[in-house]
């Protein structure tokens, strides 16, 4: 299991994401907007391809709501 920090830029014109250092360990752009939960729904699709890894084994623990996302990856 590993928990990492992730900025999300929603409403991008393409989908990308980039290492960064420091507290937040991740910047991700997706094109989805912040609206019923598309753009976290993205953001998990997203994640499961860079990490090679089912979309079941990601799970957003903090902050649903927030551009700032504490997020588990593994069981």
């Amino acid at each position: 299991m590993k928990i990492i920090k992730v900025r999300v830029k929603p409403g991008a014109k393409k989908n990308m994401i980039r290492e960064v250092n420091g507290e937040i360990s991740l910047e991700v752009w997706v094109k989805e907007r912040a609206e019923k939960g598309k753009a976290n729904k993205m953001l998990i699709d997203m994640l499961s391809e860079f990490f090679s890894c089912g979309k079941e084994d990601i799970e957003i623990i903090r902050g649903e709501r927030s551009r700032i996302k504490t997020i588990r990856i593994g069981k």
